[in-house]
């Protein structure tokens, strides 16, 4: 992912919602507010770039019969990432508070 597309306000609260928990697809659009045609193509640029990892849980599957969903999670690099984003967009290091 080229620099200037991984330093967007949009990157880093997806980034943010991720850190705080918020794992999956329809988790990360209810707490951003932002679509899927938002929040699904930068969850695949911010996992090709190494910002995130995904997996698949199951857990759903094996309890009330519902597909099975990917969630995410910040990598290394991700969290780096996100400490450069919060410097740069002030209000985004105090969406939590």
């Amino acid at each position: 992912m080229p620099d200037n597309q991984s330093l967007t306000y949009t990157t880093g609260l997806i980034l943010w919602v991720i850190a705080q928990g918020e794992s999956y697809g329809f988790q990360i659009m209810d707490a951003t507010g932002l679509p899927s045609g938002t929040v699904y193509p930068a969850l695949r640029r911010l996992e090709a770039a190494g910002f995130i990892e995904s997996g698949w849980s199951h857990r759903r599957v094996e309890r009330s019969g519902g597909p099975p969903r990917k969630h995410y999670r910040l990598t290394r690099q991700g969290r780096e990432r996100l400490e450069v984003l919060c410097d740069r967009f002030p209000l985004l290091a105090r969406t939590g508070n």
